[in-house]
């Protein structure tokens, strides 16, 4: 019922809570909130280089409701680009590691989806169901609070999930029982595995033509090209009205050639979207085989996304962001950001100096900015920008002559070998080579994971694999047994429906009363025993197999022996007829040279495509080898 209480998270959205481990006394809610700033602080060299999708990563104080102890925490739409996700569990986990009082929560719409990537390796208690409050991260490790202390309670799935205090308690006090399974852990590192140098490498650099004015803000602001191009690629009819006309803010006379940074994401949410300006806009692109053609199409993509952010504002008044970086937070926020060395020992008032400085107020406006401040609007923003920044136009010329290589983009396009080698890598499986396979195949290998998969239990939440950690074999109860099939066959009259009865009064209406009461006391009298029961149920079978040996279906099967089955019926002609046909029925079907046979022949109809025997012997870990036979013929 938690579960459904709880409020509902946008669909690219991403909460995150910090608690404070042990009970926090009178003077909480200003050392959470002197906690927020240190973390911001920390992390500052991080945050302020990050080109965010749609929202940054923010932490602010939040009280106590409910049963939610006080706690700093935040939530980020990351659009598009779900790598931000992963960036913020990557600085939950380094907060608490850097600061070992704090324990923290992290889910978004799906739940708890560290889990959902830990999915192969989780104890079969866990459910979504059971799963709230229980997933931490302390210390900079992940834990998960069991269903109970006791090992003999584990199996009772329906004991309440722990409030937040309870699991606080907990891990305060004995955090190293609690510790998630060591491949739980390794699940969830290898998501995050690379940061921070991964910042780096999912940022591209492209040439773009752009109006001088869109390049002076963006050495402001290069944070602002990811508003500009979610303008662009979510525009709706009513933005464009501002770009049917010539452009009022970034007109497309004074443009320059600039190299601005997109992540990969915004980038490719550029390149594939197609776009024609309208001729009243002023912006034209040269023909498809001009060299410089991809920085035209880009630069007139972007600046239409500025243009519908302006055309959007609500004309705030350009002191407003001087308001924010000119009280006491700020300058003890510089102040701890010089003794960081954040600034790396150049010269106040260089121009990387002053690159840091805009960034870093950039990331304090976003980030670190006090919940009373006014928020403003890209489009404000902008507007502010272009009012308090000077912009030279020769100086832009100048520096377009002498711009560095712009990246390559060939990372937009995967071939299908990579692609399979991804989801591979994702798998954690490696491919074998083509020696190893032919070496190592072996037909017995399919038959028995086959086998193995059919014996696993089964439900409406999916099919166990074989790798399962579950090592329970399936049971047979005789007793159980013989009593389905006394109902299945109706050996007590008692149990017979109404259409038997009828069926019966049918066909024994010209036998008399007595004759029937006497027939029903007889079965009534008769008592058959479990022995005798299966002996009989044998007997059909048996005599259903020599019924369909005779039919296509019957010899469609693959028989043991069969060689030997074909002489013994060619030497028994003379005998008669029947005598060799029954040794013929009577031959034993090879199941496993059947089950491979199919699954082979259902594999050659795939084609070298996805599809059900591939993807079941696949997440079994059985690779089943080209069809060499086809591809030796077609060549």
């Amino acid at each position: 019922m938690e579960a459904l209480r709880r409020p509902a998270l946008p669909e690219d959205a991403v909460r995150y809570r910090l608690f404070a481990a042990a009970a926090a006394g009178p003077g909480g809610e200003a050392l959470l909130r002197r906690c927020a700033e240190v973390v911001l602080v920390r992390f500052a060299p991080l945050l302020a280089a990050y080109v965010w999708q749609r929202q940054p990563f923010r932490l602010r104080y939040v009280p106590r409701r409910g049963e939610t102890p006080a706690h700093i925490g935040g939530t980020t739409l990351f659009g598009d680009n779900v790598e931000d996700e992963w960036f913020i569990v990557y600085l939950v986990r380094e907060i608490t590691r850097e600061f070992p009082g704090l324990a923290a929560r992290i889910d978004d719409n799906d739940g708890e989806f560290l889990l959902i990537e830990a999915a192969d390796f989780l104890p079969k208690w866990l459910n979504p169901e059971n799963s709230e409050n229980r997933v931490f991260f302390y210390k900079g490790e992940l834990h998960i609070i069991p269903l109970s202390e006791t090992p003999e309670q584990d199996c009772d799935l329906s004991a309440p999930c722990p409030t937040i205090p309870q699991a606080l308690a907990l891990l305060s006090t004995r955090s190293e029982q609690f510790l998630a399974a060591e491949p739980i852990r390794a699940a969830v590192n290898k998501r995050i595995d690379g940061y921070p140098e991964k910042i780096q490498a999912s940022l591209h650099r492209a040439r773009c033509f752009l109006p001088a004015g869109i390049v002076a803000v963006l050495r402001q602001r290069p944070s602002l090209v990811a508003a500009a191009v979610q303008a662009f690629y979510l525009r709706d009819p009513g933005d464009l009205r501002a770009c049917r006309r010539p452009f009022r803010t970034f007109p497309a006379e004074q443009r320059v050639m600039a190299l601005v940074t997109f992540t990969r994401c915004l980038y490719a949410q550029m390149v594939q979207q197609k776009f024609v300006p309208d001729r009243r806009s002023g912006y034209t692109l040269p023909a498809p085989s001009h060299p410089q053609y991809r920085a035209y199409e880009l630069g007139m993509k972007l600046a239409h996304g500025f243009e519908i952010l302006c055309s959007k504002s609500s004309k705030v008044a350009p002191d407003t962001k001087r308001n924010v970086l000119s009280g006491p937070l700020w300058e003890r926020f510089l102040r701890s950001l010089k003794e960081k060395d954040y600034f790396k020992g150049e010269m106040e008032g260089s121009a990387k100096y002053l690159e840091l400085l805009h960034m870093a107020e950039d990331h304090f406006q976003q980030s670190v900015a006090p919940e009373s401040s006014v928020e403003v609007s890209p489009g404000d923003e902008i507007l502010t920008l272009l009012q308090t920044t000077s912009i030279d136009l020769k100086e832009f010329e100048r520096e377009a002559a002498c711009l560095p290589p712009e990246d390559d983009d060939s990372w937009l396009d995967i071939t299908p070998d990579a692609l399979d080698q991804m989801l591979k890598e994702a798998r954690n499986e490696s491919l074998p080579s083509t020696n190893e396979e032919e070496q190592k195949y072996d037909l017995e290998t399919v038959a028995e994971s086959m086998k193995a998969f059919v014996s696993k239990v089964s439900s409406h939440e999916g099919a166990e694999m074989p790798w399962s950690s579950d090592e329970s074999h399936v049971t047979f109860d005789v007793d159980s047994f013989t009593k389905a099939l006394d109902r299945i066959l109706g050996t007590d009259s008692e149990e017979l429906d109404s259409d038997d009865l009828d069926e019966e009064e049918e066909f024994d209406l010209s036998d008399g009363d007595d004759e029937g009461l006497d027939a029903g006391n007889q079965r009534q009298d008769q008592k058959v025993s479990p022995e005798e029961l299966v002996g009989s149920l044998k007997s059909y079978m048996n005599e259903m197999d020599r019924e369909l040996a005779q039919t296509n279906v019957g010899k469609s099967f693959t028989t043991k022996k069969r060689g030997a089955s074909f002489v013994e019926a060619a030497t028994s002609e003379s005998a008669g007829p029947d005598s060799g046909a029954e040794d013929a029925e009577l031959a034993p079907v090879d199941v496993d040279m059947n089950l491979v046979a199919n699954l082979l022949e259902s594999y050659s109809a795939q084609a070298g495509l996805a599809g059900p025997t591939s993807n079941i012997l696949q997440s079994m870990g059985v690779y089943l080898p080209e069809n060499t036979d086809h591809t030796g013929s077609s060549s």
